[in-house]
């Protein structure tokens, strides 16, 4: 019955245009940080985990190329998710849920880091989809690093994928070498608030900044404040979300991607 229900639902959400499509028990899931599974889906069993690879946009220099190829890839996971969790619950009879890809998340000062409700990294090794490497991403035996995750919980019950046990990453620490905020420095961490200061350096430390800095300024000096790029670049932030600008983990990585 699993191996039938798993077979059924890769054929469908392979057709939507994914590039892989893993599957990880409730059971086998382990991320450190997140919450439990039970705490957000109690009757959570299993973990349908799609991936799409990541094109060439992350090379360019120009942020707003990069940016954007990011976010068609968001918009296209969103809907991607929708579908899956739509034909779980129309065609297999199933409760479904579908996992934030990126945001929204708890933003609290309990919460600093940010913790995803759902480890998307985690649930992709839980359900075979590769094995991390020395930059904390998980690389796909055949996608490489620059994969992007998406998941959908459900009430079904369908036997975790083989784990990955290829040794994908080559210990080469060019992704150590290549970070501007030497966010890699510990092996297995990666410090976020280094990486947060150089990948989003228009996100919420320096909203934050910029309005402490308004308090106490001259009527004109506020003025001026706001025709500035820092002003202009957080106004654009705030509606657009997490905005990055550097990729340079995904960009250094020799490890080799195809999509045969």
């Amino acid at each position: 019955m699993s191996a039938a229900m798993k077979e059924k639902i890769k054929n469908y959400v392979l057709g939507l245009g994914v590039d892989d499509l893993g599957f990880a028990a409730v059971a086998d899931y382990k991320s450190p940080q997140s919450p439990k599974i039970e705490t957000i889906f109690p009757e959570a069993k299993s973990i349908v985990v799609a991936c799409v690879k990541e094109m060439s946009h992350v090379e360019s220099p120009n942020p707003q190329i990069a940016m954007n190829g990011r976010m068609d890839i968001m918009e296209y996971g969103r809907s991607t998710n929708y579908k899956i969790a739509q034909f779980l619950e129309k065609e297999c009879g199933a409760k479904a849920m579908s996992v934030p890809l990126s945001y929204p998340m708890e933003m609290s000062p309990e919460n600093p880091r940010s913790v995803a409700d759902v480890s998307l990294r985690h649930a992709a090794i839980a359900a075979g989809l590769g094995v991390f490497g020395r930059h904390n991403l998980v690389i796909h035996p055949r996608l490489g690093p620059r994969v992007v995750f998406q998941a959908v919980l459900t009430d079904l019950a369908l036997a975790s994928d083989p784990p990955c046990t290829e040794e994908l990453c080559t210990e080469c620490n060019i992704c150590v070498k290549s970070c501007p905020a030497h966010a890699l420095d510990v092996e297995g961490q990666t410090d976020f608030g280094k990486c947060l200061k150089v990948s989003q350096p228009y996100g919420l430390a320096k909203i934050i900044g910029f309005w402490l800095k308004w308090i106490g300024k001259s009527p004109e000096e506020q003025q001026k404040m706001l025709f500035t790029k820092d002003y202009f670049m957080t106004y654009q932030a705030s509606f657009i979300g997490f905005q990055y600008f550097c990729f340079k983990c995904y960009n250094s990585c020799p490890v080799k991607s195809s999509y045969k």
